[in-house]
């Protein structure tokens, strides 16, 4: 599988301030990665630092000063990766209740609601089904700050929001669970994408509420808690605008298909 993918942005900075980008796509061993990254200020190259985050984000930062500030990133992967490798803290941190994910707030209902599901991928499934059939996807519906008790209590969301609830629903029943930004073909309306890796039979699997893109052909980007640790832009102390978010994701060739229960790792 060949997959392209890029971004377009454009941020007004009306205050200096410190800016990050988790827009780059993370390692993948195993396959052929090409890519193209430019952040230029009112006309002149910026060279951001690139730091290394957890399983594999890779986090571009630097000091702005006021003015328009371009960026542009493209990719291209060819062929695919294994799974992610699965760590003992992993298995810990990722059970934990989060800012987003507030798993603590659900033990009772997801217990009533999943707790006879005792097979794993089963759970999953059903899992994710149930938080795609009872959430519309609205755009728009939702504030940055909701986190996970909001998106059920409202019934509406973005891909941010149905990841936050089938992370916290996951974790409530014990199942180590995290989130994943990425670029997905095949996506519409197209834009960066939201989606959850649950630890399910020795892996991570991913989980995608929304149905929107088949999980075979996402790119992961970040990998974290929930969405504090995989927002694409990301601002400290300055005033900024966005002023135009333009994201491509497509396959050489038909897209994949995609089965609701069948055990698919992001790859």
């Amino acid at each position: 599988m060949r997959r392209e993918v890029g971004v377009e942005l454009q941020v007004e900075i009306t205050e200096p301030t410190l800016l990050e980008f988790q827009i780059a796509v993370a390692p993948h061993p195993g396959t052929e990665v090409t890519e193209r990254l430019s952040f230029v200020l009112d006309g002149e190259p910026i060279e951001p630092e690139e730091i290394s985050g957890p399983h594999g984000t890779r986090v571009h930062t630097m000091p702005a000063a006021t003015g328009t500030l371009a960026v542009q990133y493209s990719a291209a992967i060819e062929g695919r990766t294994a799974p992610p490798p699965v760590t003992a803290y992993d298995l810990l941190a990722y059970r934990r209740p989060s800012r987003y994910a507030e798993a603590d707030k659900f033990y009772g209902f997801a217990a009533t609601e999943f707790g006879s599901y005792a097979d794993s991928a089963t759970l999953l499934e059903r899992v994710s089904s149930w938080v795609g059939t009872r959430l519309n996807y609205v755009p728009g519906s939702s504030d940055p700050i909701d986190g996970a008790v909001d998106t059920l209590l409202s019934g509406a969301g973005v891909c941010r929001d149905f990841a936050h609830l089938v992370v916290a629903l996951l974790r409530a029943v014990n199942v180590p669970a995290r989130m994943v930004s990425v670029y997905a073909p095949g996506l519409y309306p197209m834009d960066f994408h939201a989606v959850v890796e649950a630890f399910i039979e020795g892996h991570w699997r991913v989980v995608d509420g929304t149905l929107l893109a088949p999980r075979s052909s996402l790119v992961r980007i970040a990998t974290g808690r929930d969405a504090a640790d995989t927002a694409f832009l990301t601002n400290h102390g300055g005033t900024i605008s966005l002023d135009k978010l333009l994201v491509t994701a497509v396959v050489d060739g038909d897209l994949p298909g995609d089965s609701i229960d069948d055990l698919v790792s992001i790859g």
